[in-house]
């Protein structure tokens, strides 16, 4: 995997969290101050997208919709799915890179 796509995926990875943080920052503020909340579809589609971890961190450090259900059960779904993909995907690249490998020193 070359570099451009390994800095890519981080960067998506960081500016989707950053904002999935930020979108819960001003649903929290929007909630003490009265005014329109963000929809919680929007919150999980951020989570869905890559933000769950910024989603977590935001649901924690600013107490906001730690028990609210279904929001909580659907968002720790979420990051499950993720992690099991991320694994996986891990997984599948090592044993590609290791069958890679192999495969040039039987033919060479």
């Amino acid at each position: 995997m070359s570099n451009q796509v390994v800095i890519g995926v981080l960067a998506y990875g960081l500016t989707i969290n950053v904002l999935a943080y930020a979108v819960m920052v001003l649903d929290k503020a929007n909630a003490r101050n009265g005014t329109r909340r963000i929809p919680e579809a929007t919150l999980l589609n951020l989570a869905f997208l890559g933000g769950s971890i910024g989603t977590v961190i935001a649901q924690q450090t600013m107490r906001h919709k730690t028990r609210k259900e279904p929001f909580r059960s659907k968002l720790v779904g979420i990051l499950v799915l993720q992690i099991v993909v991320l694994i996986t995907v891990t997984v599948a690249l090592i044993v590609a890179g290791s069958t890679e490998a192999l495969w040039k020193r039987l033919t060479s």
